[in-house]
């Protein structure tokens, strides 16, 4: 499940890619998408680290996206923000770890669904961009219409 962080953060790079390449304060962005601004910053200064977005001080300081919208994907947010997208250590392709109880990880049947899942959630969130989702695309869409991500693929 996506973290409280991770949907924060999400909701913060998109009101900036809304924004048009202006620099937004911490305050503006906690009022409009309804983030407690404490929480806030503490995110800007992670997607800061990790070169998603660009800080400025002064009376018209703030944060802007630090590249385009098309060039920022859902995934490489939640990774940053929630870690690995696989729902066992052992079908993470970034966070691999063997399961301490698995026998036989060759033969593991709950791992090759596990891996088949996280293989769908990467294939959607790797593909979608912000921009994606601020213009409303089928890739960014198509879950919340109860489409899969072949009949997405398909289009």
């Amino acid at each position: 499940m996506l973290s409280q962080r991770g949907r924060y953060a999400l909701k913060a790079l998109l009101y900036l890619g809304r924004s048009g390449g202006e620099s937004r304060g911490v305050t503006a962005i906690a009022a409009s998408e309804q983030i407690p601004r404490k929480f806030l910053e503490s995110i800007m200064s992670e997607l800061r680290r990790a070169e998603l977005v660009e800080s400025t001080r002064g009376w018209t300081g703030g944060y802007r996206l630090a590249r385009p919208a098309d060039l920022i994907t859902f995934g490489e947010v939640v990774r940053l923000t929630d870690g690995p997208l696989a729902l066992l250590p052992c079908a993470s392709r970034n966070f691999y770890k063997r399961c301490d109880d698995c026998a036989d990880e060759a033969a593991c049947a709950l791992r090759r669904v596990m891996a088949s899942v996280r293989n769908q959630v990467a294939e959607i969130l790797d593909r979608t961009t912000l921009a994606d989702a601020i213009a409303g695309s089928p890739a960014s869409g198509a879950v919340l219409e109860g489409e899969t991500a072949e009949a997405v693929s398909r289009k």
